[in-house]
């Protein structure tokens, strides 16, 4: 579990670092909106890494039905959408311009 939850963490963090470098080039909607995709993902790993060591406990990482499951269920599927949209909707923008 751990060597995959550090792939997929380096992964999220490199996506939030080119969100971040685009976003502070264009300072668009769109770029806008991948950095939040790519900032609700980091949740996601947080919410991971919690499970796995235990942090807050309370929370219920992991565990159907509770806060921390929902915390994650949501963060992944606004970082999905938020960061695809804002991803593909900048690449189409170019690529009209530059047509």
């Amino acid at each position: 579990m751990l060597p995959r939850l550090i792939t997929i963490g380096v992964v999220v963090c490199i996506l939030c670092g080119a969100s971040a470098r685009s976003f502070a080039k264009e300072k668009t909607t769109l770029a806008m909106t991948q950095l939040s995709g790519a900032g609700f993902l980091l949740v996601v790993i947080f919410a991971h890494v919690c499970e796995y060591s235990g942090f807050i406990p309370s929370l219920g990482w992991g565990r159907p039905g509770t806060v921390g499951h929902y915390i994650d269920l949501v963060s992944a599927a606004a970082g999905s959408i938020l960061l695809a949209f804002g991803y593909f909707g900048r690449w189409i923008i170019r690529r009209r311009i530059s047509s």
